[in-house]
């Protein structure tokens, strides 16, 4: 019998169980990977975007679905927090561009080998077991039962993850124990994910990124986000962080409703940008488009430039009109690109949807349908924009959920 019992060794997990063992509770972890903190070891590119440097209210006008449940949470265990207590378990950390905080050693293991440091140290007992359902008496969540037998406790702290990066173990399961406790499971889709466009060409330029981008995401002709930084190539449509955070900004995908823009000379403006190319054309008379567009471009997106502007490798600079000059103005200020889906939700770094708010108290993450029940992190209908926000929230719900449990 111990006091309490999660389920999932993630950020929102193990957060949990370090916070219940500090305040001097039996904790017992369960998860079924053999390694804890298997999604946490790849965010932000093996390196770890652990929080975001900012205030309470910056972090809150950064997550679009449910920030007012969040509030409390967050509130009481805001990002200053996360950076103290990682700092205080032995992880110096950095700020980076856009309040980003990294371990300074770069390394994202680093975090997960100090997390389970601090569950040892706590005497916290983790068992490698598959948790395959709740054990409910009365309307009270008792125990679990796993693959490796029947544990019981006083509370249950469901961290299961979302349905993102299924090979980490996030693989909907919570979902299914979530449900046995009687609560609604908003259907889950993806988010931070990379568009699939309609445009093939996109394929010739995979693999390519473009830096100091300027991005925006149309809904029909209403421009519901702008964003800048890197804008990269994919063999059918487009990722880098900008569109990542552009996808989340998409409710329900509608083929031919949503659009993507770039300026991918935005530090010039359209009257710049036309005296550089009349400067170009007017040194390189009697050379090729090819040539004068290799100067403009990375050399993977110039066979698109031509194609799009209808304006032949081969022609001579010295031939090219006016209008195609403009045209080319136009391609490089407003490149676009219809948006025909996501990619699957197995590549999206969060889930939208999960665990309904209103049946979480959003004071202790406890259930209001089963008591001794209570939630944390991704299966929690409640995600973020890029930039260490969504850890943060695994944080500071795993916190409250400790401390309530």
């Amino acid at each position: 019998m111990f006091d309490v019992i999660v389920i999932g060794a993630g950020a929102a997990g193990m957060m949990s169980a370090v916070t219940a063992s500090r305040l001097g509770k039996s904790v017992l972890l369960i998860e079924k990977n053999k390694q804890s903190g298997k999604k946490l070891a790849i965010t932000g590119k093996g390196r770890c975007n652990v929080t975001n440097n900012c205030g309470t209210d910056e972090l809150l006008s950064n997550i679009p679905r449910n920030a007012k449940f969040l509030y409390g949470a967050v509130t009481k265990f805001p990002p200053s927090e996360t950076i103290r207590f990682f700092e205080e378990i032995g992880v110096p950390l950095k700020t980076e561009r856009g309040k980003r905080v990294f371990p300074v050693s770069d390394k994202a293991s680093d975090i997960v080998f100090a997390l389970e440091k601090e569950l040892d140290k706590n005497g916290v007992k983790i068992v490698r077991a598959k948790a395959n359902s709740l054990m409910i008496e009365n309307g009270v969540c008792v125990g679990v039962k796993t693959s490796g037998g029947d544990f019981y406790a006083n509370s249950v702290i469901l961290a299961a993850g979302g349905k993102s990066y299924p090979k980490t173990g996030s693989d909907g399961f919570g979902y299914v124990l979530a449900k046995q406790g009687g609560h609604t499971v908003i259907e889950p889709t993806p988010s931070l994910v990379p568009l699939v466009t309609e445009e093939k060409w996109v394929k010739s330029a995979c693999g390519l990124t473009l830096k100091n981008t300027a991005l925006k995401l149309l809904d029909g002709e209403k421009v519901i986000y702008e964003d800048f930084g890197e804008v990269s190539f994919t063999c059918d449509g487009l990722g880098g962080a900008t569109v990542l955070s552009a996808s989340s900004h998409i409710p329900e995908m509608r083929e031919n409703r949503y659009t993507v823009v770039l300026d991918i000379k935005s530090a010039l403006s359209e009257k710049k940008l036309d005296a550089r190319i009349l400067r170009d054309f007017s040194e390189n008379r009697g050379k090729t488009f090819a040539e004068v567009l290799r100067k403009l471009l990375p050399k993977e997106i110039t066979g698109a430039f031509s194609e799009l502007s209808g304006i032949p490798f081969d022609k001579k600079i010295d031939e090219i009109t006016k209008n195609e000059r403009k045209t080319l103005l136009n391609l490089l200020k407003n490149l676009t690109f219809h948006i025909k889906d996501f990619r699957p939700i197995d590549e999206a770094i969060i889930t939208r949807g999960g665990v309904k708010t209103s049946e979480i108290s959003p004071k202790t993450m406890e259930s209001r349908i089963t008591k001794g029940l209570f939630f944390a992190g991704e299966i929690i209908d409640a995600d973020a924009y890029t930039g260490g926000f969504n850890l943060q929230i695994a944080f500071s719900t795993g916190k409250l959920a400790g401390e309530n449990a």
